[in-house]
């Protein structure tokens, strides 16, 4: 691994100092959209140092995903939420002169993460078995849709697709309903946090043996891998689970309930809890009924424990149930709406967005990264940068181009 933590690209423009455990780690990233972009940003977040390469003239995909834009700036907000602590080059990597520029830094980097259709950047010499050979160390992450082997490898993988496609859609959604995917892309999130994780897994590897490897990511695998209990269902039972709304599939009462003037979700995790519940709210005769005595007859008697519990949570407003339910140690929430999630004291206490300052000159908001460490904090040194801020100070610092040389790209297109 490289080991010079003070060598910061464009150090006069940086925000705090970077005292990450991946500090004095770079990564050459070929990433666009969300999936590989979050994966380098929580390396970024965490110290390493980051050369985000983009197309000149439109760069990241999602730098057009507009409206919104973020006020102030000329950045649409999604590009936002996933490009902090990078520095942003153009350059065209489909141009032999392009592609020994990217050579060049590459040869100075300890990771590559790149989310390019499978085979594609070996048409540019930059593909994982072309760089092992000369690059041996160099740690390689491909995040696609449906990895590099395989009947689909070569489709390009999208995140309601990939939710369509690894069965949270079949299990999300009321039961007389259509499937529903989740309303953000939950497939591209995890793709990229497991990305992350196998980085920092051959990072490890590497540091013991100085070897390489690639590390390959598929959107469809990732999200079968999460199908957690509901996938563990499947395989025990070999049934489809069905579709339940906002209720568990194996514990009840576990769900959404109307209350006098809203909705608050209701968690009774256990028996003692259900017991505790219905012996403060007029329903004694529950715990001891055999149809509602334990949760796996509470889970076979499910329409009869709603239908009793029902009319009762709808006697009284949403706020009345939260303060009465916490102070019996019930689990029990609302059900907010984004306006109230980032007015929520919990969420400010906790410092779950930060504000940075933009090379616009204005501050923009992002989300703060919930990864806490007592030791080595992750920082917030760069704003999502606009397109190609950082390209002369790169390539002067790495490539050790002159003025004349950049101009000189410039002309041609390649930065």
């Amino acid at each position: 691994m490289t080991s010079d933590p003070s060598a910061h690209i464009d150090a006069a423009n940086a925000g705090p100092a970077n005292t990450g455990p991946l500090a004095g780690i770079k990564v050459f990233d070929l990433t666009r959209v969300l999936a590989g972009p979050t994966c380098v940003q929580m390396l970024a977040d965490l110290g390493a140092e980051i050369i985000k390469i983009e197309k000149p003239g439109s760069g990241d995909d999602t730098r057009g995903f507009a409206p919104p834009v973020m006020p102030g700036t000329n950045e649409s907000a999604y590009f936002m939420g996933a490009n902090r602590n990078k520095h942003s080059v153009t350059l065209d990597i489909s141009q032999p002169e392009g592609q020994e520029i990217a050579r060049g830094l590459i040869a100075q980097c300890d990771i590559l993460v790149e989310n390019f259709k499978v085979g594609a950047l070996a048409k540019y010499g930059l593909g994982y078995e072309q760089l092992h050979k000369e690059f041996p160390g160099l740690v390689y992450c491909s995040i696609t849709g449906f990895g590099q082997t395989g009947p689909y490898a070569a489709r390009p993988g999208y995140d309601s697709l990939v939710q369509a496609m690894g069965g949270i859609m079949s299990l999300t959604g009321e039961p007389d309903g259509l499937p529903q995917k989740v309303g953000v892309p939950i497939a591209d999130l995890f793709a990229g946090l497991y990305g992350c994780i196998g980085v920092l897994a051959a990072l490890r590897h590497k540091e013991r043996t100085g070897q390489g490897q690639q590390i390959d990511i598929g959107m469809l695998d990732t999200s079968v891998a999460w199908l957690a209990n509901q996938g563990m269902n499947f395989l025990a039972t070999g049934e489809n689970p069905p579709r339940l709304g906002n209720q568990h599939p194996n514990i009840v009462p576990y769900q959404v309930f109307a209350t006098a003037d809203g909705f608050i979700v209701l968690s009774v995790g256990n028996d003692p809890t259900f017991a505790r519940f219905c012996t403060n709210f007029g329903l004694d005769a529950l715990p001891t009924d055999p149809r509602f005595a334990t949760n796996a007859a509470r889970v076979a008697n499910r329409e009869l424990v709603v239908a009793a519990l029902t009319p009762v949570i709808k006697a009284h407003p949403t706020n009345w149930w939260i303060s009465q339910l916490e102070a019996l140690k019930i689990g029990c929430g609302p059900i907010n709406t984004l306006k109230d999630v980032f007015a929520d004291p919990q969420i400010i206490a906790r410092q779950a967005v930060v504000e940075m300052q933009h090379d616009s000159g204005v501050p923009v908001k992002v989300f703060a990264n919930p990864v806490r460490l007592s030791e080595t904090p992750v920082s917030y040194r760069i704003a999502p940068p606009s397109l190609g801020l950082h390209t002369n100070e790169v390539l002067r610092r790495w490539s050790g181009l002159d003025d004349e040389a950049l101009a000189r790209l410039r002309e041609k297109n390649i930065i």
